[in-house]
């Protein structure tokens, strides 16, 4: 069977028919899928049967892979960092041991933001792999970047020109922090370009969301605050976006430079266990 390539959206995502992840990639193969995920962003593989190896072997065809951020030095360890913490399969599950949680991000919506944006090196890409899931919500929606960023009018394209974000991060998974009630360095983050220029597409994207982005250099609060709600409609706009309903089986990796992505509500009574990898980055570059 061939392998072909079907876009999911106009703006974002394809999903990859006729192969096999599980198992041996072949050059070909291979090149089709990365020219593919260069072009769209995010990529979908249905009907997959994947151990943790066998999910780790693909993600590293496409880099090194990621060690997933720890709890700051002076903060207790989160439960699921326990004896059998493993620093790059990461559960993102609502399951629960011994009354708690045995991976990140159990319960709830989480709003858009791309990952890792508070580290000085954030990671390049996101691999996740659906083992359970609720009969509904826990939907994933993802946004370009790039085609936000060129939906801007020209105006707002010049006050961002050349200006860095701050991008912080404290476990919140459906409010921004308050910076101003909370130690910034109790809190993970990093001075991040507004517009960034990727490494391999050469294409500038918008990097700013509404979860993690906080503060814009060199303008009043009140101006920041107002700049990047306008930032964040733009971003969040529906013609930017797809929204994935996940089955069981399911492999999606995503571009953590060029997209954005958010999730749903789902009950809390039902399970749901994905199973994620990371392919490390280093710094963003400004466009």
């Amino acid at each position: 069977m061939p392998v072909t390539v079907h876009p999911l959206s106009p703006a974002i995502g394809a999903e990859i028919r006729g192969v096999d992840i599980s198992g041996r990639i072949g050059e070909a193969t291979f090149s089709i899928i990365h020219q593919a995920w260069l072009d769209h962003g995010v990529l979908l593989f249905r009907g997959q049967s994947l151990d943790a190896e066998q999910q780790r072997a693909f993600v590293s065809l496409f880099g090194t892979i990621g060690v997933r951020s720890a709890a700051l030095p002076h903060k207790r360890p989160r439960a699921f960092e326990g004896p059998d913490y493993n620093a790059d399969a990461m559960l993102v599950s609502n399951i629960r041991k011994d009354g708690k949680p045995i991976g990140v991000l159990p319960d709830g919506e989480m709003w858009f933001h791309h990952d890792m944006c508070y580290s000085p090196t954030p990671n390049r890409a996101s691999f996740l792999y659906s083992i359970e899931i609720p009969s509904h919500g826990g939907e994933t929606h993802f946004a370009s970047m790039y085609a936000a960023f060129e939906r801007l009018p020209e105006r707002l394209k010049a006050r961002i020109e050349g200006r860095r974000v701050l991008q912080a991060f404290d476990e919140v998974q459906d409010a921004r922090l308050d910076l101003s009630r909370i130690p910034l360095e109790d809190v993970k983050h990093a001075w991040q370009p507004l517009v960034i220029r990727h490494p391999e597409t050469g294409r500038k994207a918008l990097y700013v969301n509404r979860l993690m982005s906080h503060r814009i250099e060199g303008l009043s609060e009140a101006e920041s605050d107002a700049l990047l709600e306008e930032l964040f409609t733009y971003g969040e706009d529906p013609a930017v976006r797809y929204e994935h309903v996940w089955k069981v089986g399911d492999l999606v990796m995503w571009d953590n430079l060029c997209s954005m992505h958010a999730r749903t509500d789902f009950p809390r009574t039902e399970r749901r266990l994905m199973r994620r990898f990371t392919i490390a980055g280093g710094p963003v570059t400004a466009a």
